[in-house]
Formats: C-alpha cells, sequence, structure tokens
C-alpha cells in the first residue's frame, strides 16, 4: 500500500504552477537539507502521493502530487549526504486548504503539519489525508487520491 506524503515550497521559489510546468516529467525534490527529511525520503516509493504546501505566501495545501523516482542523490549538493525523490504534478485541489483551517480542524490536530510546521517533507496518515480533500470539496470517489 502505498504512503501519503506532504511537500512543502516557498511559491516564490518553485510553487504549483511551476510543477504543474515541469508536465509528466516532473521535478527533482531537491535543496531539503533536513536529516529527518532526507530519511523520510528514503522511505517513499514511486507510486506514492502527496499534498503540495505553498509555504510562507499563502500558507495552504494546494495540490496532490505523485513520487516518481526513489531517493537518490541531490543534483544541488556537492557533500554526498543529501538526497531527493522526483515528483510530477497529479491534480490542483478544487480549494486550497489554509494551515489555519487545519489547525482549528480537530481531526487534524496530531497532523505534523500542525505540530511542526517547519518540517519540509512529512508523512500524511490515511485518515489525514481524507479529511484533507473533505475540507478541499473533494468528497467524492477519487482513484488517485485511494491508489
Amino acid at each position: 500500500m502505498s504512503r501519503r506524503w506532504l511537500f512543502k515550497s516557498e511559491p516564490d521559489v518553485f510553487g504549483w504552477d511551476d510543477l504543474v510546468e515541469r508536465g509528466a516529467a516532473g521535478e527533482e525534490w531537491n535543496g531539503v537539507r533536513s536529516f529527518q527529511a532526507r530519511n523520510l525520503m528514503r522511505e517513499m516509493a514511486v507510486g506514492d502521493l502527496g499534498f503540495f504546501y505553498h509555504s510562507n505566501i499563502g500558507k495552504e495545501i494546494v495540490g496532490i502530487v505523485e513520487v516518481i523516482a526513489p531517493a537518490h542523490p541531490d543534483s544541488t549538493d556537492d557533500s554526498g549526504k543529501w538526497e531527493c525523490v522526483d515528483v510530477r504534478a497529479v491534480e490542483p485541489l478544487p480549494r486550497p486548504v489554509t494551515l489555519a483551517e487545519a489547525k482549528s480542524d480537530p481531526a487534524l490536530a496530531g497532523m505534523v503539519l500542525v505540530v511542526n510546521s517547519r518540517l519540509s517533507v512529512q508523512p500524511v496518515t490515511e485518515g489525514e489525508w481524507a479529511r484533507i480533500l473533505t475540507l478541499a470539496g473533494n468528497d467524492g470517489p477519487d482513484a488517485r487520491a485511494e491508489a
């Protein structure tokens, strides 16, 4: 069974629209310099889905991404200790879900985004995934979200 994740990026540096422009080729999720986040990327498998979160500006979950390449050396790192995965845009959420909404929802009280919003790559539980989709207005059966 695939796992769920959340990827954070500053939209003025690399946002949802930038990833959409990359198309099926996707993009290396590089530049992460957190051992915890790197280790989480090592756990990811091709086909895992994640949310794309705009940090700093907007502070909202805006889309769904798919991991398309397993952890590999980060091309922006000369030290050899950092790794990353490649992701591609799958679909935008019908409506963004803000950090404020997540923080105010009791069902998301334990979500990493709520309790440790600084971590750039985060695990998301199945319950959290379903709740975010509901808040985003994606109440119907979504084959990609259930994959």
